[in-house]
């Protein structure tokens, strides 16, 4: 007999969702997520709604606000009461963290849960980045997030989950030479959870991007789980599945609705990206014509050539920098027939040298939309905030088609778990 697993979670660090929108999807139950970002907790607070009316069979209400047709203030009069403090927009510190805690219990009061089955997310990743380090004359030892998981380990302490889930970069592991990851792994042992890493690459498990995240898990050394099982998903699919059916853009053109402009391509359809018959913010950054000229370059070389031009490889009258011997490979196109597109980072907030649109027709950086595809959001995912902001949440997410293999895996986990306990308990 199927077990029905009811499982909740609180989500730390939380960013604008990408690894809570997996958890949701299976059916867990979101009892609070912690951003201190004002906008990426706009973001989850709109998709709560969006969760709550879906849930509801009111649908179209959701609809009504990508479209425009009613206001944000009353979309948001139809989150629930009970739900009112789901998001917490706070910075999690020494100062903050009592606060927090006491949102969270009035919220499980409010909710009906008296325990936390799982934590999950985890601290900034800037601190423990390659690039991040490699710009930093002190290589960021003395950056005060690298210490932000004894933050994260006291929400362990405080609600002892059966598991947990803390997600970061692959860097994390050897940064300060590997003394963080070691002291971090030393502190949830202490507090007797039996941990298990493993380096997690999003292309192997149906997103359309070389994106590798160091996933630890950790449960208690008495309920004799391990590491999920994460289905492992491959295709023959290419990056253009994402980008073909949405409408040509200029540069710095805004979209924020528009209709599609061919039939979905398969992955569209398999991985659910693609969901109702418009989408939206499909807005484009603005570029100036020496970028425009060198983005032309990019696309002819990797269409031409296969290859990507290095910096020292353009015109010296396109030229700005006058560092011609580190960060050569400034200007990347996004290839379409490659099977998977490079990483996607917060940096694209900055500028979109790093993703250019393969279409030379376009000549221009990814959309929103696309970045956000890239990522595995679906196209009902609405982002709150400026553009600028909106890149940085993208680009700072886990994919949720990857948080949702992870999530499966964790579910079966718990059903395993309880079978096997109700199988002692029925030989006792």
């Amino acid at each position: 007999m199927r077990v029905e697993i009811k499982l909740n979670f609180i989500d730390l660090f939380a960013g604008a969702g990408g690894l809570s929108e997996g958890f949701v999807k299976r059916g867990y139950k979101p009892l609070a997520h912690v951003e201190m970002d004002r906008y990426a907790a706009q973001t989850l607070l709109t998709r709560s709604i969006y969760w709550e009316l879906k849930s509801t069979n009111r649908y179209s209400i959701y609809l009504d606000y990508l479209e425009g047709t009613i206001t944000k203030e009353e979309f948001y009069s139809y989150l629930p009461p009970e739900m009112s403090n789901i998001v917490i927009n706070a910075e999690i510190s020494e100062q903050t963290i009592d606060g927090i805690f006491n949102v969270i219990d009035n919220n499980m009061r409010l909710l009906g849960e008296n325990k936390i089955d799982l934590i999950i997310g985890g601290p900034p990743c800037q601190a423990y980045s390659l690039v991040g380090r490699a710009r930093d004359p002190e290589r960021k030892e003395n950056d005060p997030r690298n210490y932000l998981y004894k933050q994260y380990i006291k929400f362990l302490e405080k609600y002892e989950p059966d598991l947990f889930v803390f997600e970061n970069v692959p860097s994390i592991k050897t940064a300060g030479n590997g003394s963080f990851f070691q002291s971090m792994k030393d502190d949830m042992q202490a507090l007797g959870y039996t941990l298990e890493s493993a380096v997690v690459d999003a292309s192997n498990h149906g997103v359309l991007q070389q994106r590798k995240r160091v996933i630890l898990i950790g449960w208690k050394a008495e309920s004799n789980m391990r590491f999920p099982d994460i289905e492992v998903v491959l295709g023959d699919y290419r990056v253009s599945d994402l980008l073909d059916d949405l409408p040509d853009l200029l540069p710095g053109e805004i979209m924020e609705k528009c209709n599609y402009t061919a039939n979905a391509s398969e992955y569209l359809i398999q991985s659910g990206i693609r969901t109702d018959d418009f989408v939206t913010q499909h807005i484009s950054r603005p570029h100036n014509e020496r970028d425009r000229a060198i983005y032309r370059l990019v696309i002819e070389a990797w269409k031409n050539q296969g290859n990507w031009l290095k910096y020292t490889d353009l015109p010296a009258g396109l030229r700005t920098h006058k560092n011609l011997h580190s960060f050569l490979d400034r200007f990347k196109v996004v290839a379409g027939d490659s099977a998977y597109c490079h990483t996607m980072v917060a940096h694209i907030s900055k500028d979109g040298h790093y993703y250019i649109h393969p279409d030379i027709k376009q000549i221009r950086s990814l959309s929103v939309r696309e970045a956000a595809r890239i990522q595995s959001f679906p196209d009902n995912f609405y982002f709150e905030g400026p553009r600028t902001s909106i890149f940085t949440q993208i680009g700072n997410a886990v994919p949720p088609i990857l948080s949702e293999k992870i999530a499966i895996g964790i579910e079966q986990l718990f059903r395993t778990a309880i079978n096997s306990q109700q199988g002692v308990e029925g030989h006792a």
